[in-house]
């Protein structure tokens, strides 16, 4: 649990540092005034929560003031906790169980992670006890199918291929019957990144999502779309389109160890919906954990 902690300390250390380092001298013992909440705002808005959140955190709070009679910042730490915490969904259990196989797609832009963020996730599976198949989808970029397949070798986990410039649905669908062949029960889709304002890129997801279908009646069972952390409040445009395209359920968050825009994980939360089911806290595989809001928001506000 110890090295858990840690890992999520050194992860966030730069949204900590950067983003909210100055709640550090925030939260002292001078009284609350107008100038208190200024500041708070200034703090929050700069840390990426994003303007609609920040206000909705201060009005909970100036509420809470009055409610409990507080007259110091100190006194604010643990309800501005409890406030951003309240606003990050539990990660929900993923039901992936009872399908033969359980087929997720990856989603998201050029160098948001998905290649690398499927090895990992496979890593993962199989750590489970699961067995997983990769699926090269990203057709047009020959660095991505080379980088999964050297993921693949290093973790021993089998990837199916197709030509250079091959139809990214052809490969979908090739890997979802080699898996219901092999009877494997997991299949990662690594789907060609595209840019969330190309209406042509956008379509041709769809048909990857509409050839799994037909592969297999009811996949893909999982879209999860993977967001770069460092994008911070530009990632929001990019979940709202990919929603919307292939009805996207979960995010992963890549790249927070590289990031100061955290807080951006509240405003995807607010706008979209969508529970953020892993974070990406370094490059090893074991460093794709499952998201855990209580030890993202203690530490990016350095709970002691």
């Amino acid at each position: 649990m110890a090295d858990l902690f840690a890992k999520w300390k050194d992860g966030l250390e730069r949204t900590r540092k950067m983003a909210f380092g100055r709640l550090a001298t925030f939260f002292g013992a001078s009284e609350i005034t107008a100038e208190t909440w200024d500041e708070l705002e200034s703090i929050l808005v700069q840390a990426d929560l994003g303007i609609e959140t920040t206000e909705e955190v201060l009005k909970a709070l100036q509420k809470r003031v009055t409610q409990d009679g507080l007259t110091h910042t100190d006194e604010l730490q643990d309800a501005l906790r409890a406030e951003l915490l309240a606003r990050l969904a539990p990660v929900p259990p993923i039901e992936l169980d009872g399908f033969q196989p359980a087929v997720v797609l990856l989603v998201g832009v050029n160098g948001s992670g998905k290649t690398t963020t499927a090895a990992k996730l496979g890593k993962q599976f199989t750590d489970r006890g699961k067995s997983v198949l990769l699926a090269a989808a990203d057709t047009f970029r020959a660095a991505a199918v080379d980088q999964l397949q050297v993921w693949g070798e290093r973790l021993n986990l089998p990837v199916i291929t197709g030509q250079p410039n091959a139809d990214p649905g052809a490969v979908a669908y090739d890997a979802v019957q080699a898996a219901q062949s092999r009877k494997v029960d997991v299949v990662l889709v690594d789907t060609a990144g595209r840019l969330h304002t190309r209406f042509n890129l956008m379509e041709e997801l769809k048909k990857v999502y509409r050839v799994v279908a037909k592969a297999l009646p009811g996949a893909p069972h999982a879209v999860w779309l993977v967001l770069d952390a460092t994008t911070g409040q530009n990632a929001l445009h990019q979940a709202r389109a990919f929603k919307d395209a292939v009805k996207v359920n979960g995010i992963i968050l890549t790249k927070l160890d590289s990031s100061a825009r955290g807080g951006m994980a509240f405003a995807i939360q607010r706008e979209l919906g969508l529970p953020i089911l892993f974070a990406g806290l370094g490059e090893k595989p074991a460093d794709l954990q499952t998201f855990d809001r209580e030890a993202f928001v203690d530490n990016i506000i350095e709970k002691k």
